[in-house]
């Protein structure tokens, strides 16, 4: 019998192997998308309400009704 440490664990090793591999593959995923949505964001340039409004509307996270209210909110 073995203690694992030497590489002679069988399947069991070839199986942890593999999700190792799988984990390391949706990490790496995971950071590119993280990576792309921030893309369109302007560090240190101050955005503009409105726009981030309109963006929204675009979207269709907000409706023409609070669009307009945001508009007349913070002019």
């Amino acid at each position: 019998m073995t203690n694992g440490w030497d590489g002679s664990n069988g399947w069991i090793g070839m199986i942890w192997g593999l999700l190792m591999f799988v984990v390391f593959i949706v990490v790496i995923v995971l950071v590119a998308r993280a990576i792309g949505r921030g893309g369109h964001y302007h560090i240190g340039t101050p955005r503009d309400p409105i726009d981030i409004a309109k963006e929204r509307y675009a979207k269709g996270d907000i409706t023409k009704e609070q669009l307009a209210e945001i508009k007349k909110e913070l002019k």
